[in-house]
C-alpha cells in the first residue's frame, strides 16, 4: 500500500499538478477583468475594445490641422508677421482637440466594480419593490427582485438588477453592452473615442467636441479668407473668386472638409450643452423623456454648470493595478429567471461570463453559492415529475383533476385565497426605500 502511495505521488499528473500549485501566482485587476476593456501601460490606461476607431478621429483631427498649419505658414515672409497668431492659435485648438481626445479614451469611465456573487436574498426581500418580478431560475435558492426603489432628492426612482455584474445598479448608472460594464452615470458609448461616456470623462468629451467645433470654424474662416487673399493679389485681380480657388486646392480641401464637419460635432456641441443645463444624459433624454415628467437631478442652470466643470472628479472605483487572486474574480454570468421553469440538473453546464464559456470547459471552481445547491434532491424532482408526464399520458383528463384537489382542498381547509397570503407576506417585508441625495 505505501509503495503504491508513492507511485501515485511520482505520477506526472501529480507533478503537473503541483507544479500548477506552485506556479499559481497573484494577478493584477486588470489581468482578470471581465469586462471587454483593453488595457495598456500595465492598467495605467483603458480603453474600449473598439480602441481601434481612436486612430481613425486621431487622423481626422490631427491631418487637416497640421495641413492648415503648414499652409498658414507657407503664407508667412520675413515682412509679414500677421500670419503669426493665426498660426499660433491653429496649432493651440489642434492640440486641445486632440488632447481631451486622448484624455476622454484612456480613462475610467466611472466602471462599477462587480461582485463575485448575488447579494443577499434576505437582504433584498427588505427592499421595497412593487416588481413581482424576481431573479430565482438559475439559483433556486435566491428570491431577489429584479428592480427596487430608492429615493433621490425626493422623487423615487427605480435601480435594476444586473445580471451581468450581479449587482443593483446606482442610480443613473447602466450596464454597456459593448464594453460590458455598469457605468456611472451613464451617457453612451461614443465609437469614435472608443470608449463609454460616463462621469468620469463626460466633461473632457464636452471638452473634445467643443474644441473640435471651435477648430472646424477657425479654419473655415481662415481659410476662407486666405482665399480672398489670393483673390486680391496682383497676380489675380483681375479674376473671379473662382480662378482664385483653383490656384488653391488645399484651402478649397479645408473649406469643404470643415462644412461638414461642424454640422456633426457642432450638432452634438448643442445638445450636449442642452443636456448639461438641464442635468440630463443622453441615455436619459431618449428613454425617460424628461420633458414630460420632472427630472429629479435637476438643479438650475447655474448649479448644473457648476456640477460638470467646477466639480471634483471622482476617484475611481476600481484599482485596476491591485494585485488580486484570479479565484476571487471568477463570477458567474446571466442569472436571468428562467420563464419555462425548468429545475437544471446536475450536469447542465453553468454559464460563466456572457453565457459564452462552460465551467466544466473552462475548469473554474464554481461559486460557493452554487456549490452548496442540493442537486440530487433537484434530480429527484425532475425524476418524479417525468414519471407523473408518463403517469398523465396514460390516463389522460384523470390524473389533471387528481394533480387539481390537493390545491383545492387546502383552499378550502384553510380558508383562505393563496392570492392574499402572497400579499400578506410581501407586504410585511417591506420597509422605507433608502434615501440618496444627489
Amino acid at each position: 500500500m505505501i509503495g503504491n502511495t508513492d507511485t501515485n505521488l511520482g505520477s506526472p499528473a501529480a507533478s503537473s499538478f503541483r507544479a500548477d500549485m506552485a506556479q499559481t501566482k497573484p494577478k493584477r485587476l486588470y489581468q482578470v477583468w471581465k469586462g471587454s476593456n483593453r488595457f495598456f501601460c500595465g492598467g495605467r490606461l483603458i480603453f474600449g475594445p473598439d480602441v481601434a476607431s481612436l486612430f481613425l478621429s486621431t487622423l481626422l483631427i490631427a491631418g487637416p490641422g497640421i495641413a492648415f498649419c503648414v499652409k498658414i505658414y507657407s503664407n508667412i515672409d520675413h515682412q509679414n508677421t500677421t500670419w503669426y497668431p493665426v498660426l499660433a492659435v491653429g496649432l493651440i485648438l489642434t492640440f486641445l482637440a486632440l488632447m481631451f481626445l486622448f484624455l476622454t479614451s484612456g480613462r475610467d469611465p466611472g466602471i462599477v466594480p462587480r461582485n463575485s456573487k448575488p447579494p443577499d436574498s434576505d437582504d433584498a426581500s427588505d427592499m421595497m419593490t412593487p416588481s413581482m418580478e424576481w431573479v430565482n431560475g438559475r439559483t433556486p435558492h435566491l428570491k431577489l427582485p429584479r428592480t427596487k426603489d430608492m429615493i433621490v432628492n425626493g422623487h423615487t426612482i427605480k435601480v435594476k438588477y444586473c445580471d451581468t455584474c450581479l449587482l443593483y445598479r446606482p442610480p443613473r448608472a447602466s450596464h454597456c453592452s459593448i464594453c460590458n460594464n455598469c457605468v456611472q452615470r451613464f451617457d453612451h458609448h461614443c465609437p469614435w473615442v472608443g470608449q463609454c461616456i460616463g462621469l468620469r470623462n463626460y466633461r473632457f468629451f464636452f471638452m473634445f467636441i467643443s474644441t473640435s467645433t471651435i477648430l472646424c470654424i477657425y479654419v473655415f474662416v481662415v481659410s476662407s479668407i486666405n482665399i480672398l487673399h489670393h483673390k486680391k493679389d496682383d497676380r489675380h485681380k483681375k479674376g473671379s473668386i473662382w480662378e482664385a480657388m483653383s490656384h488653391d486646392v488645399l484651402s478649397d480641401f479645408l473649406i469643404v472638409y470643415c462644412f461638414i464637419a461642424v454640422w456633426f460635432v457642432g450638432g452634438l456641441t448643442v445638445f450636449h450643452f442642452y443636456l448639461i443645463c438641464t442635468n440630463q444624459t443622453t441615455y436619459e433624454n431618449f428613454r425617460y423623456r424628461y420633458d414630460k415628467k420632472e427630472n429629479p437631478y435637476r438643479k438650475g442652470v447655474i448649479r448644473n454648470l457648476r456640477e460638470i466643470f467646477f466639480s471634483k472628479i471622482p476617484p475611481s472605483l476600481n484599482d485596476f493595478r491591485s494585485l488580486v487572486q484570479e479565484d476571487e474574480h471568477i463570477m458567474v454570468g446571466s442569472l436571468t429567471p428562467n420563464l419555462d421553469g425548468d429545475i437544471i440538473s446536475s450536469k447542465e453546464k453553468i454559464d460563466i461570463e456572457m453565457g459564452g464559456k462552460h465551467a466544466e470547459e473552462s475548469g473554474f471552481s464554481l461559486p460557493e453559492i452554487l456549490r452548496n445547491l442540493d442537486y440530487n434532491d433537484l434530480e429527484d424532482n425532475l425524476k418524479s415529475k417525468e414519471e407523473e408526464g408518463r403517469t398523465a399520458f396514460h390516463h389522460f383528463f384523470p390524473v389533471e383533476q387528481k394533480a387539481k384537489e390537493p390545491v383545492q382542498s387546502s383552499t378550502i381547509g384553510n380558508g383562505t385565497n393563496t392570492d392574499e397570503k402572497i400579499d400578506e407576506e410581501s407586504s410585511s417585508h417591506q420597509t422605507k426605500p433608502p434615501i440618496l441625495q444627489a
